[in-house]
Formats: C-alpha cells, sequence, structure tokens
C-alpha cells in the first residue's frame, strides 16, 4: 500500500518538471522576436532619419536652384512689355513652389518636374531674346546709318542752300546798276567850284550809271543823300523818303532818267538851304533800292 503511493506520487509529478522547460523555449522565442522588432524599430528609425535629410537635402538644393533661376529670369528682362509679363508670371510661379513645404519624394517630384518645365521654358524666352538683341542690333546699325544719310542730307542742304544763296546774292549784284567815277562840287551861282560855306550855291553830284545788260531798260530813279560832319542828312523837305531796307529814309535830291542798259553820265544838284557847316560831307547814290555808291567831300 505504501509503495502504491509512492508510485503514484511519482507519476503525478512527471508533467511539473516539463513545465519549465517550455516556458524557457517560449520565452526565449518572445525574446528573439521582440530583439528583433526593436532591431528593425532602430533600423528603420536610421533610415527614415537618412530619408529625411536625403529629401531635406534635395529640397534645399532645389530650392537654391529655383533662387539661381529667379535671378536669371531677372537677367533677361527686355524693353518689350509683353515679353517681360512672361517672364515676371514664370517668376510668379517659382515663387509659388518656393513657399511649398516639401516634406516627400512626391513633393520633390513635382519640385525637379517644375524646374525642369521652367528652365525649358527659360531657353525659350533665351532665344526669343537673342533673337530680339540681334534684331535690335541690325536696326541700330540701320537706324546709325540712316542717321548718317540724313545727316550727310541736312549737309548737302546747307550746302545747296548757302550755294543758292550765294547764287542769288550774286544775281542781286548782277541786276544792280552801280554808279562810277562820282565827284561832289560845291559851286557858286556862276557854277564855279567853292568850298567856303558862305560862297557855296549849290552841291554838284556827278557820277556815271554803268552798262548792266542784266537789267531792264527803262526809267530809273536815282535819289542823292547828303550827310553833314554830324550825320544830319540835309533835306528840303521832311517828306522827301524813299524805301530802302524795310525802312523809309530821307533823301537830299532826285533824278529819274532813262536807261538803256549803257553807261550814261548824269548830275544831281542840291540847292543849299543854309544848312551847311565846315567839315567832312558824304555823298550818297540810291537806285531801285540799292545803296549804288559814295564819295566824300570837305567844306570849310
Amino acid at each position: 500500500m505504501g509503495e502504491e503511493k509512492i508510485l503514484n506520487h511519482k507519476i503525478y509529478e512527471e508533467p511539473g518538471k516539463k513545465r519549465p522547460v517550455g516556458l524557457i523555449i517560449i520565452t526565449f522565442v518572445l525574446a528573439l522576436c521582440l530583439g528583433a522588432l526593436i532591431f528593425l524599430y532602430f533600423n528603420q528609425k536610421t533610415e527614415m532619419i537618412e530619408m529625411e535629410k536625403v529629401l531635406t537635402d534635395e529640397k534645399d538644393s532645389l530650392a537654391n536652384e529655383l533662387s539661381f533661376l529667379m535671378f536669371q529670369y531677372d537677367t533677361l528682362k527686355t524693353n518689350n512689355d509683353s515679353l517681360n509679363a512672361k517672364l515676371e508670371a514664370e517668376q510668379n510661379k517659382i515663387k509659388s513652389l518656393l513657399t511649398i513645404q516639401a516634406s516627400n519624394a512626391q513633393k520633390i517630384r513635382l519640385y525637379k518636374k517644375e524646374l525642369a518645365t521652367l528652365r525649358k521654358v527659360m531657353k525659350s524666352y533665351i532665344v526669343q531674346i537673342d533673337s530680339l538683341n540681334t534684331k535690335n542690333i541690325q536696326l541700330t546699325a540701320e537706324n546709325i546709318e540712316v542717321r548718317k544719310k540724313l545727316q550727310e542730307t541736312r549737309e548737302i542742304n546747307v550746302e545747296l542752300s548757302q550755294i543758292k544763296k550765294d547764287l542769288s546774292s550774286k544775281v542781286e549784284m548782277a541786276s544792280v546798276i552801280l554808279a562810277k567815277n562820282i565827284l561832289a562840287t560845291p559851286i557858286n551861282t556862276k557854277g564855279k567850284e567853292r568850298y567856303r560855306i558862305e560862297r557855296i550855291d549849290k552841291i554838284r553830284v556827278c557820277f556815271t550809271l554803268r552798262e548792266n545788260p542784266v537789267v531792264e531798260a527803262g526809267e530809273k530813279v536815282v535819289y542823292l543823300r547828303i550827310a553833314r560832319p554830324d550825320e544830319l542828312i540835309l533835306a528840303d523837305s521832311p517828306d522827301n523818303l524813299f524805301e530802302f531796307e524795310d525802312e523809309r529814309i530821307v533823301y537830299s535830291a532826285i533824278r529819274t532818267v532813262e536807261y538803256l542798259n549803257q553807261d550814261i553820265d548824269m548830275c544831281i544838284y542840291w540847292n543849299n538851304n543854309g544848312d551847311l557847316i565846315p567839315g567832312n560831307y558824304t555823298a550818297f547814290l540810291y537806285l531801285e533800292g540799292n545803296n549804288i555808291g559814295s564819295t566824300t567831300f570837305l567844306l570849310k
């Protein structure tokens, strides 16, 4: 009876002895799994940190490229308002991209795609601007040539105007009847020369109207002006006036003559009215608005 109890006790105790081994195995397996999970977690975290750093670096690099691209667009500004508006629109796109907080690969890809597009667009604008610059250079060269020709034309016109003026002046001079051999002589009542004022009755001015085939023949009026030493013009009346250089001036004496395009000798007389004073006098002759000659004489 006693042996049977002991045997039963042994049989009952066998299963209890196996349980610690199973628990140890399970615990060991769980520990391995936990270790693997911890390793995977830290490994993935490290990779995520590295990936985040790569993405951040790439984002910064792209941002720098966009900023430089913005600067390049600035350098493309031209005098063409339409083209400048397009360039400004592209710069606004760059500003919008720079505000995006790229935190994942998808946004980075968007960055890269837009950057590539912007570069492509910029290249097309560079081609347009180069074309415009080439045209501007051509136009500038053409403008310089046009201005040069215009200046040459102006110089030719000035030269032609001067030639015309010179020719007109020569024609005018050629159409003037000049006087030669002008002689002013104070005479007394008997027609003899006298230079003392109290003995002078008249002043006679004799001259020759020169031959001029260019001038139209016909009746000509010759005006005489005698200037005293004090430059007062001797005149019988203040109403004795004629036109000279757009002014009406007084004359001392007048004579009309028939001119036949040949030398013609003639004299004009001024009657002493008591206005004579001692000194040097000048006698001027005028015909058809021109001063045709002068001479001087002395009275005592």
